[in-house]
């Protein structure tokens, strides 16, 4: 498969939507200062999804920022590739020119933490989500444009009508489809979501779960979707990464991952899962 003259062919055949080799991404630009994320490895295979799992502060915000193209160093504020390697559908990502960033997002949706309040509030629902077309092509076909935003919305459970209604409108977990939506309009080959149930109500919480798990089994995008439940992860993707302190301490399948714990922290998340005893040496 060719992407843009690049292949997502790795060594041995395998075809990779993302690989991150020893990657370190850091947002303090000073020598020696401390990473953000700090050596980690891992896959996702065209068409899979890979959950990844951690606390707050444990870098996983950073990591689906540089996956989605965000990891710069031309930008104040932003994170910063320091060390090993991030490929994302074929292209090297750490040190990429802006044109080849620019490309390369228009391949991967993105929706970020609370993507409802991102939303513009002066657009209509409808509006907001045909944004990225615009920004792509200005000339592009109303009429088409139009068609597209239908099907979307409809996909993510909302009813037309809330193509003409402002964000405010909306609740906050119709405004998260909405988000997720405008993530999918231009039909990326890679999803990345970056905690896409915070802070929505725990009612709506797995129907937002399951609408990003039965598209990306109809569309057939691959997805790194960041997540602080096991519980709901695991109901949409048997493959985890489970991140402490910007290091990946567990990564696999979530059963074994689960069953033999490297890390105290994965023995706690197997312990609250009810797969090991609550007296384990971790």
């Amino acid at each position: 498969m060719e992407i843009a003259g690049t292949s997502t062919e790795q060594d041995g055949g395998a075809v990779l939507a993302v690989r991150a080799e020893d990657l370190s991404i850091a947002y303090d630009r000073r020598p020696g200062a401390p990473s953000a994320v700090d050596g980690v490895s891992f896959e996702i295979p065209l068409g899979h999804t890979l959950g990844v799992l951690g606390e707050a502060g444990s870098g996983k915000s950073t990591l689906a920022r540089a996956v989605a193209g965000g990891a710069r160093d031309d930008q104040r504020g932003a994170p910063r590739i320091v060390g090993g390697a991030l490929e994302v559908l074929g292209r090297p990502v750490r040190d990429i020119s802006r044109r080849g960033r620019d490309a390369l997002t228009l391949e991967v949706g993105y929706l970020p933490q609370d993507g409802g309040s991102s939303l513009l509030p002066q657009l209509t629902v409808g509006e907001n989500v045909a944004d990225p077309i615009y920004a792509r092509d200005r000339r592009f076909d109303r009429l088409e444009a139009g068609g597209m935003v239908a099907r979307l919305l409809d996909a993510v459970r909302l009813p037309l009508s809330v193509m003409t209604s402002f964000p405010h409108e909306l609740s906050r977990g119709q405004r998260q489809r909405v988000a997720l939506a405008k993530a999918l309009v231009l039909d990326p080959k890679l999803l990345v979501a970056d905690d896409p149930t915070m802070g929505v109500d725990v009612l709506v919480r797995g129907r937002i779960l399951t609408v990003i798990a039965d598209l990306q089994r109809e569309l057939g995008f691959s997805a790194l979707v960041i997540g602080h439940d096991l519980r709901e992860l695991r109901s949409m993707t048997q493959q985890i990464a489970v991140m402490h302190a910007g290091m990946l301490v567990g990564y696999g399948d979530v059963d074994e991952v689960l069953a033999t714990p490297l890390h105290p922290y994965v023995a706690q998340l197997a312990r609250t899962q009810g797969t090991l005893p609550t007296r384990v040496r971790a």
